[in-house]
């Protein structure tokens, strides 16, 4: 009885304290957490064609030549190392990467990029150390997509403009060791231009007279000429003022007419005589 009274008793407390305990999915969660630095990885879906994979001990998301026409979404948050090279990508939309808190590397090489949003590397300031750009439809970059950063970025083999916002890009970033001579002006330059390399040109001139931040100097400088001109106009006519008066100070005295004889001294004289 005593026997039976005690498995009666303790058979619910002990799955009550079964129960009570973790699930192994959670604890395993818990220690993938503790093995990536915190960081949870998003359990979404990979895109077809893409994968992840351990390449020196980082973790890397592999989508080369996936056939994609847009950034992915899926990519786990804990990605150090992603390439996304050999696709269709026309264009990176604002924030498109800001959920990859720990991103190092990115390969946006051999696409067909002719545009990226001012804010396309938004979040990656503190992480983002090569950015690879090359073998696009690039012509220009906005300068504030590269604003905070600190990386060393590949920007060969696009038809680039040769204008000031790439000047202003390029004291901005560092290149890619070897790189520098692939950034060579394409159609959209200047026809004196096309077919140089960039690096040669924008040591040789200043080409921040024209495009970006060009256009500012241009109004300035148009004001500056207008000033001058009413300026001159207004000199011009002091002078012609100043020389007018010298003139006519210069000029003799006209002689008063003769008054004629009064009336008065007239009668005094026909009296006297």
């Amino acid at each position: 009885m005593t026997s039976a009274n005690f498995v009666s008793y303790s058979a619910p407390g002990l799955c009550q304290s079964v129960a009570m305990l973790p699930s192994v999915g959670h604890l395993l969660s818990l220690l993938l957490v503790m093995g990536t630095g915190g960081i949870m990885p998003s359990p979404q879906v990979p895109p077809q064609g893409c994968y992840m994979a351990e390449e020196a001990g980082e973790r890397t998301f592999r989508c080369s030549q996936a056939g994609l026409s847009a950034v992915p979404t899926g990519i786990p948050n804990d990605t150090r190392k992603l390439y996304l090279d050999a696709n269709q990508l026309a264009s990176v939309p604002a924030g498109a990467f800001q959920h990859l808190p720990v991103l190092e590397e990115l390969d946006l090489s051999h696409n067909v990029l002719a545009h990226l949003s001012g804010a396309a590397f938004q979040g990656l300031a503190d992480t983002l150390r090569h950015l690879d750009l090359s073998a696009n439809q690039l012509a220009s970059l906005p300068v504030e997509a590269f604003l905070g950063l600190q990386i060393q970025v590949n920007l060969s083999a696009n038809p680039w403009r040769c204008d000031c916002a790439l000047q202003e890009v390029l004291s901005r970033v560092r290149l890619a060791p070897g790189t520098g001579t692939g950034i060579v002006c394409g159609p959209g330059a200047r026809p004196d231009l096309v077919g140089q390399e960039f690096l040669t040109l924008a040591g040789q001139e200043e080409l921040c007279g024209t495009g970006r931040g060009g256009a500012q100097r241009s109004t300035d400088v148009a004001l500056l000429v207008t000033m001058g001109g009413w300026l001159a106009l207004v000199v011009a006519y002091l002078v012609h003022y100043v020389w007018q008066n010298r003139d006519e100070t210069r000029r003799p005295l006209k002689p008063a007419p003769a008054l004629p004889a009064r009336s008065e001294d007239s009668s005094t004289l026909s009296t006297v005589v």
